[in-house]
């Protein structure tokens, strides 16, 4: 049985999903593209539950976590997570994708 690729390892493919669905008029145009934008929420949201006191989220998980943040708004666990990755974060805010 062999492990399951995670979807972060094309992180250009994610980041391409993530606009696809930014642009599009519903955020659902492209069946694929949401589907592997919220095969990365599923993953990244795996991750910050296993380690809830300290996973830190690169850019890219930022990314996806914030294309779904409503779905997160009031979990104390998700708001902890974003408050860690900006504490950690290293770059400039333009190479963070937002809204």
């Amino acid at each position: 049985m062999s492990a399951r690729r995670s979807v972060f390892a094309d992180p250009r493919a994610v980041r391409r999903a993530l606009e696809i669905l930014r642009n599009s008029e519903n955020g659902s145009a492209d069946p694929a593209a949401k589907e592997l934008a919220e095969a990365a929420l599923a993953e990244v949201w795996g991750r910050i539950r296993n380690q809830p006191d300290s996973y830190v989220l690169t850019s890219v998980e930022f990314a996806v976590f914030n294309f779904y943040r409503e779905t997160y708004r009031y979990d104390a666990v998700a708001q902890a997570a974003i408050q860690r990755f900006w504490d950690s974060y290293q770059g400039s805010s333009g190479s963070v994708d937002g809204p």
